[in-house]
């Protein structure tokens, strides 16, 4: 990666008059401000379909894309939809909050609307899409049309016949679903289509969209139903452990995500084909690829399933570098970043170091104790690294600032040597800036100076994250100065 910067915003915070940002106008026009801010990249969240808790890091699907990005009006211009089927809608009443509710229970129906006229005009590139898909769309619509049918019910909770995919229930379904199976299918196609002229569009401006892929699936995907096979399940299909992480000083309980855990063992019997297929689908969407929770590849913390915190679990080995290589071997040398935040033992360094994949350094991390120094300071950035002052996970910088003690500020002070006039949250872009690292990337929450109002997710809470969304794209003209000032000092 050349030495430049970016911007992280996920799609669905983009301004939109229909509850939740889309790939339509405002996606467009932000891409346009950040060719006008000599920004390289744009960094978004994952773009799956989301479940439960509205995370994009529990997805329906690792292949699929989001139904709630798809924009009406690109829709209604091509007259797949008339405007007055959606744009009186109540899409929610606060624009700096997505209401998942009400977006769940209008856009589904506007978008059968839009996926029935589709189907009536066929466009020539339609059966195309389904025969290019077709190793992973056919699974994920059926599953989507289950659980619709179900009202939403995990595939735990399904009838059993159809939970183990038996022939003639695999029949019957496909037989008696088969207009809402078209639906889903449909829907992807519009997705797809919208994504990639968006991300064509970027490119032509020079910028390159990075985006993110959870290291583990949602315990409810289409992947445990279609594959249990690559995971560590029983004969009944429920998971014999989980993932999380351990206790640690921020939580004596440690962190129990609860998603199924692979079966490794298996998976390198195929040479990682479904890992293969997986990442080379993320790079039908992406530029750079930042694999969540590196980590976890070279061991993984493993819970016993049905526990309630995550105390008993134990550290087991991963695939290590042998996946990534099997991985080269496909699909040739691929832009990846490694999410390599926390504690990192020799194996984790060594994987990293094999690979070649720039790691992660956060500033908010780097100033805890001046007497034991993080290697998150700049002091200690090499190149081949990305640096952020704060990712989605953690809070604005203006927010950290001012949650920060007085002795974690007067740190920053002296290690930044910053004068009385100038901004700790700003004297943190500039060393971002400055930074040897090749790449940096602030969250836009930061370029607009916002506080913990406009944080996108606190790790283990639930109820409140996800939602953020900008009312407006204006950027202060004295931070947009102050971006190109910098741009131009730091050589990026």
């Amino acid at each position: 990666m050349k030495r430049s910067a970016g911007i992280l915003l996920p799609v669905t915070s983009l301004p939109s008059p229909y509850g939740i940002g889309t790939l339509g106008r405002q996606a467009y026009q932000f891409a346009d401000l950040l060719h006008k801010l000599g920004q390289a990249y744009w960094q978004v969240l994952p773009l799956g379909p989301t479940g439960f808790g509205d995370s994009p890091y529990q997805s329906f699907s690792s292949f699929a894309g989001n139904p709630y990005m798809i924009d009406l009006d690109q829709l209604a211009e091509e007259g797949l939809l008339k405007k007055e089927e959606y744009a009186d809608l109540d899409w929610g009443k606060d624009p700096r909050k997505v209401d998942y509710g009400k977006i769940y229970n209008h856009r589904f129906t506007v978008l059968r609307k839009a996926v029935d006229r589709l189907y009536k005009n066929r466009p020539e590139d339609l059966d195309d899409f389904l025969k290019q898909e077709k190793f992973w769309l056919d699974d994920y619509a059926m599953y989507m049309s289950v659980k619709n049918h179900l009202g939403g019910k995990p595939v735990s909770e399904w009838p059993e016949d159809i939970r183990r995919r038996e022939p003639e229930a695999m029949a019957r379904t496909e037989f008696m679903r088969r207009e809402d199976i078209r639906f889903w299918k449909g829907m992807q196609y519009l997705f797809f289509k919208q994504w990639k002229k968006l991300r064509t569009y970027c490119n032509a401006k020079d910028i390159r969209i990075i985006g993110d892929l959870p290291i583990y699936v949602s315990q409810d995907s289409v992947e445990v139903w279609a594959h249990p096979e690559i995971f560590q399940m029983d004969k009944d299909g429920k998971s014999k452990d989980v993932a999380g992480c351990p206790p640690d000083g921020f939580t004596a309980d440690g962190q129990l995500w609860g998603n199924p855990l692979y079966d490794w063992d298996y998976l390198q019997k195929t040479d990682y084909a479904w890992w293969v297929d997986r990442i080379a689908q993320q790079m039908k969407f992406y530029d750079v690829l930042r694999i969540d929770h590196f980590r976890g590849f070279a061991g993984y913390y493993a819970i016993p399933a049905g526990d309630k915190n995550a105390r008993r679990g134990v550290w087991r080995k991963g695939p290590g570098i042998a996946l990534f290589k099997a991985v080269e071997k496909k699909l040739g040398r691929l832009n990846i970043i490694a999410e390599d935040l926390g504690f990192l033992t020799e194996d984790v360094t060594q994987m990293l170091e094999e690979s070649g994949f720039p790691g992660m350094k956060v500033l908010e991390f780097a100033f805890d104790d001046r007497k034991h120094p993080s290697a998150y300071l700049p002091h200690f950035h090499k190149p081949n690294c990305v640096v952020y002052p704060g990712t989605h996970d953690n809070e604005t910088l203006c927010g950290w600032v001012e949650n920060a003690s007085e002795a974690k500020k007067q740190f920053i002070r002296d290690y930044l040597h910053i004068t009385d006039d100038e901004p700790l949250n700003r004297a943190i872009i500039r060393a971002a800036y400055a930074s040897s690292a090749d790449t940096v990337i602030l969250q836009y929450q930061d370029v607009l100076e916002l506080g913990n109002e406009a944080r996108m997710n606190e790790p283990s809470t639930t109820g409140k994250n996800w939602t953020w969304r900008m009312r407006n794209m204006k950027v202060p003209k004295d931070m947009a100065a102050l971006l190109k000032e910098y741009r131009e000092l730091y050589s990026r």
